[in-house]
């Protein structure tokens, strides 16, 4: 997947600026793709020049003009062949499995703080995406929502979002867990 399928999707609703898209980003899509603020203006640029998205200027009286972009006939094409073509499988990629890797042969003071980091910006991250669900859901609970919600797309993975950021807390509490007790055994020794 590219970049471009995931501002496509993100602007599937409505005209976003680059500001709005930004935030858009920040908000859901960024539990599935992450990507810096100069990264989307540069995508939407080439979008625009390729003619999948289409910008319009918008006057404001105090602050400076605006560009509000949104998805074209192409675009959606586009988005469309794209959800036709097999997935890849996903992998991790991360800093801090390869410390876990190594934990037998670092401090394990240090290795445990990294952990409780990663702790407690996965609680955040649980948090966000309970109020994000809460605020999409509205009135309804959950399998109302899924069953005659407007749009489902950004629920499913803002759901997909929350479940592995739970599943990493887990991980995390458990393998601190699992050094102090190592930790505690060999100092007994």
């Amino acid at each position: 997947m590219a970049l471009r399928h995931a501002v496509l999707a993100a602007l599937l609703d409505e005209e976003l600026s680059g500001y709005q898209l930004a935030k858009a980003f920040d908000m859901g899509v960024a539990n599935f793709w992450h990507a810096l603020p100069q990264q989307l203006y540069a995508e939407l640029t080439r979008l625009e020049e390729a003619g999948l998205v289409e910008g319009r200027e918008v006057l404001q009286d105090t602050r400076p003009n605006k560009r509000l972009f949104r998805v074209t006939d192409a675009g959606a094409a586009e988005l469309e062949r794209f959800a036709r073509t097999p997935g890849k499988p996903s992998f991790i990629r991360d800093d801090l499995l390869v410390k876990v890797q190594a934990a037998d042969h670092l401090d394990a003071e240090v290795l445990i703080e990294r952990l409780s980091e990663r702790s407690t910006w996965a609680r955040t991250r649980i948090e966000l995406f309970e109020a994000l669900l809460a605020k999409m859901r509205g009135a309804w609970d959950e399998e109302e929502f899924l069953r005659r919600g407007a749009r489902i797309g950004p629920y499913l993975t803002c759901l997909r979002g929350l479940a592995f950021e739970r599943a990493n807390l887990d991980w995390y509490q458990r393998t601190i867990t699992v050094v102090r007790e190592r930790r505690a055994d060999r100092a007994e020794r």
